[in-house]
């Protein structure tokens, strides 16, 4: 019998992916009311979805996808739409009190803007969404009265350390990394790594796209960018250190030197669960943390050489304008050619950072110039990355 329910109403886009999977657990756990459900073309994953949590509608990513599901859920009076408009609709519903987008990649971008131009609290894990357009997100954010709350397991810490906290006795964030499967590896020795290799995560079970950033650590690279807008410092003030065990989820240090961190085991379920009690907390479905069975936490700084994606992503904060949508999408593609067995591991970054040399920055742009320079940067990548071969 539920004895534990939370009285919101909630809508999760990207279902069907690994964090949405997740945040699915966690609003069936707490009894939310789920309102509609986004997803790709898993079929068979949205099916099981929609008769658990009962939304008055999904949305399919495609005709195809769409007609299928409507079919296997005729019997539940549940509606089915595809297509991006009806994504977007999803994402602005007048009744719900929660968006949550895990949309991957750069289609999560509009889905943000059109959750905080309806004035909607946004749990975001889209990271593309600050990354190609932080400074347009905030902005809007703020204009419309929207809060947004961070869903990714370093900046969901970052936001928990900061609660209670006057925002000027802000020093320094200092932002963890499990390293990825290659901590220590040089660039020689990763020229070769298979995808299967790239994809085995040491801590998470993440998407594809999401495992091979973390590879190369143009995952962090993004969660700089994300930190930078999120809460309002400059880049200098975010520091990211290598934390192997991924215990500490990230950490703020204050003006007087203290350091506040976030602990737990390494589930994003806690994350999409804060997320949606905020500003409550409840009992939930992740495991509790045992200091004791831990042994010890260790911490490294980063290798900025052999793993250049990192540092090329803080010189894009720096500079700021149309260049992070720019790296976004050149990684996009550099990432998805790899996959696809056209370039080796080692070419990655080679092709993001040439990329990058090929696209003209515009500073303080509007929605539409930072979609043009995303779409010219992934011409301007696949080019380089069929040149290679």
């Amino acid at each position: 019998m539920q004895t534990k329910r939370i009285e919101k109403k909630i809508v999760i886009l990207g279902s069907t992916g690994s964090v949405g999977r997740q945040t699915v657990e966690v609003a069936a756990d707490l009894g939310a009311e789920v309102l509609a459900l986004a997803g790709s073309r898993s079929v068979g994953i949205m099916e099981t979805q929609a008769r658990l949590l009962r939304p008055q509608f999904c949305v399919m990513s495609d005709e195809k996808a769409a007609e299928e599901l409507k079919t296997k859920l005729a019997d539940t009076g549940i509606k089915v739409y595809s297509g991006k408009s009806s994504l977007l609709e999803a994402a602005a519903i007048e009744d719900a009190d929660v968006i949550f987008n895990s949309i991957g990649q750069s289609a999560g971008l509009d889905p943000t803007i059109a959750a905080l131009n309806a004035g909607k609290t946004l749990a975001l894990a889209n990271k593309e969404s600050i990354v190609m357009a932080g400074e347009l997100v905030m902005s809007l954010a703020k204009s419309k009265n929207a809060k947004i709350i961070p869903v990714d397991s370093e900046h969901s810490a970052i936001f928990q350390c900061l609660q209670g906290q006057e925002r000027a006795a802000l020093k320094s964030i200092l932002l963890t990394a499990s390293g990825g499967p290659f901590f220590g590896k040089t660039r020689s020795e990763m020229e070769s790594i298979t995808p299967e290799q790239a994809l085995a995560h040491p801590t998470w079970n993440m998407g594809a796209k999401i495992t091979i950033d973390s590879a190369t650590l143009m995952n962090k690279g993004f969660e700089v960018i994300e930190a930078v807008h999120l809460f309002g410092v400059r880049p200098e003030q975010v520091r990211v250190i290598v934390h192997r065990e991924s215990i500490i989820h990230s950490m703020v240090e204050y003006t007087d030197n203290a350091v506040i961190a976030q602990l737990s085991l390494p589930d994003m379920r806690l994350c999409a669960q804060y997320a949606m009690t905020f500003p409550e907390r409840m009992p939930g479905l992740m495991e509790r943390l045992d200091l004791t069975k831990l042994g010890k936490l260790t911490f490294f700084e980063p290798d900025y050489e052999n793993f250049p994606l990192l540092r090329l992503a803080i010189e894009c904060v720096k500079q700021g304008g149309t260049l992070p949508a720019a790296l976004n999408s050149a990684d996009e593609v550099a990432v998805s050619q790899y996959l696809d067995g056209f370039i080796s591991f080692g070419e990655i970054p080679f092709v993001v950072e040439k990329t990058l040399e090929k696209c003209i920055n515009i500073h303080n742009p509007t929605l539409e110039e930072i979609h043009s320079a995303a779409k010219i940067a992934m011409i301007e990548a696949a080019a380089i990355c069929k040149s290679l071969h």
